[in-house]
């Protein structure tokens, strides 16, 4: 067990690593803030979507300030519900982080299966594929996620609209970011199958699923990877766009983007916490994946190594 541990820090990817303070810091940032968005029930000092637990008499309380009724002090103020900002930044980390991390988990199984099955199989179910993928890229990412959430939203009864509010945001996230696993698995796939393994994978009989499955796909998996990071900090900013916008995550469940977007109204009252503390959290979070996404792409680079 000990020798294993002594080689994986010898390896050239956690020897890239250690010497990134870059990817170093961007890592442990994340690591956080992932912690704080799970943790969130035992690490706020408040539940701040608990009707319960709130106080009117504490809304709009200055940072680190005592509330001039009741006396009691929050470290990043109180929004107009008399909601610890701290708190609402926790429980809303936990809705941004789950849709990012969902909605490109399925992204990334759709792109990835729709690519092997084009560069595989080629002919007209790539043709189809391919020129689908063509004119979802001709419009922006984020037009498309709202054009698909708009349509999920219709065919979804009313009520439960906002209990299905958080899976067809995931649903419209992931359908407009596809593409781009899609193309890479595809290009990928058109040099891997012809190569000798697979050509002796076809003599031993195996069949086309098995050959894409279990050899092809494990050797296009390392830029998936790098794609699969940055895409997930362009999904949190998607999630925080539509949940800006007010059509993402429902007052009920508010994400980063809820906050930024209730905050937005008393910027200019004198109560700038509101907006300024979730705004620099979604920033944060947002430039420490995009950096970690960075070196990594590096780090798998073998031009580069």
């Amino acid at each position: 067990m000990i020798d294993s541990l002594q080689r994986a820090w010898r390896s050239d990817f956690l020897w890239s690593f250690s010497r990134s303070p870059v990817a170093v810091v961007s890592f442990l940032v994340v690591l956080v803030m992932v912690l704080g968005a799970v943790l969130a029930p035992w690490i706020a000092p408040h539940n701040p979507f608990d009707p319960a637990t709130l106080n009117l008499m504490n809304g709009f309380s200055s940072p680190m300030e005592p509330n001039a009724f009741t006396g009691d002090v929050f470290w990043l103020g109180t929004d107009d519900q008399g909601r610890d900002v701290f708190s609402t930044i926790l429980y809303g980390m936990r809705i941004s982080l789950f849709v990012g991390f969902t909605a490109v988990l399925f992204a990334m199984v759709l792109g990835i299966s729709l690519g092997l099955l084009a560069g595989y199989v080629g002919g007209w179910v790539e043709t189809i594929i391919m020129r689908v993928a063509d004119v979802q890229l001709t419009f922006p990412a984020i037009l498309v996620a709202m054009l698909i959430f708009g349509i999920a939203k219709g065919f979804t009864p009313v009520h439960l609209r906002d209990q299905m509010a958080i899976w067809v945001l995931i649903i419209a996230i992931g359908l407009s970011d596809w593409v781009q696993f899609a193309r890479v698995v595809r290009g990928a796939t058109l040099v891997e199958k012809n190569k000798e393994y697979i050509q002796a994978a076809k003599l031993n009989g195996r069949k086309p699923l098995g050959i894409m499955s279990l050899h092809i796909l494990p050797n296009v998996l390392s830029p998936v990877l790098v794609i699969a990071t940055i895409s997930l900090a362009l999904a949190i900013i998607s999630e925080a766009t539509l949940s800006f916008l007010g059509v993402g995550a429902p007052p009920t469940q508010p994400s980063l983007g809820t906050l930024i977007r209730i905050g937005q109204g008393y910027l200019f009252s004198g109560e700038w916490w509101i907006l300024f503390y979730p705004a620099v959290t979604l920033l944060v979070l947002a430039l420490s994946v995009n950096l970690l996404g960075d070196w990594l792409r590096d780090a798998l680079n073998p031009k580069l190594r």
